[in-house]
């Protein structure tokens, strides 16, 4: 089981037990329009996925950490790695954090330990991630963690009636 931690919060695999707080995020439709969700997930749709979500990121190409602070074990959020590609050495990186848990620096942690994680265990030169042009507390998040905008994509995503473009980041490690 992959367990990893910091100063205040550890990262470990998803547990039956994340049902509920899956759920909660999953069909937070406040949130819809950073995964493209249009509708809710069922309960047995999150429990087949809770069930998968023990398989290799070699297999699946992706896996998804819980966030958790380390005094009191609340879970915080999730943390992605997401288009896992090992052949080209990337894969794109996402974060959530529970609303009352934003601004204290625990999503800069979370990227921090993953961004080694990926460096140092699955040989990856680069991760990516696509943030909003409007999220701008997303966009400073990720460029305090080394990312770089590099590109746009204009009127890319809809959602509250109007187009929204979203930037593109990269953080590419030096050490290869």
């Amino acid at each position: 089981m992959l367990s990893f931690g910091s100063e205040y919060i550890y990262l470990r695999a998803l547990e039956p037990e994340d049902l509920s707080f899956l759920e909660q995020i999953e069909n937070d439709e406040r949130l819809w329009h950073l995964s493209n969700t249009q509708t809710p997930f069922s309960k047995q749709l999150l429990k087949k996925y809770l069930e998968n979500s023990q398989r290799d990121i070699f297999d699946v190409k992706q896996l998804r950490l819980v966030i958790c602070h380390k005094e009191t074990q609340l879970q915080l959020g999730f943390v992605d790695i997401y288009a896992f590609s090992p052949q080209h050495k990337r894969a794109g990186l996402g974060i959530i954090l529970d609303a009352d848990f934003r601004g204290k620096g625990y999503a800069r942690e979370a990227i921090n330990m993953v961004l080694n994680y990926g460096f140092d265990h699955l040989d990856l030169h680069q991760f990516f991630a696509y943030v909003e042009l409007s999220n701008i507390k997303s966009r400073k998040l990720f460029e305090a963690c080394g990312f770089q905008k590099n590109g746009e994509r204009k009127d890319w995503n809809y959602h509250h009636k109007k187009f929204h473009t979203e930037a593109i980041y990269q953080n590419i490690s030096h050490v290869h």
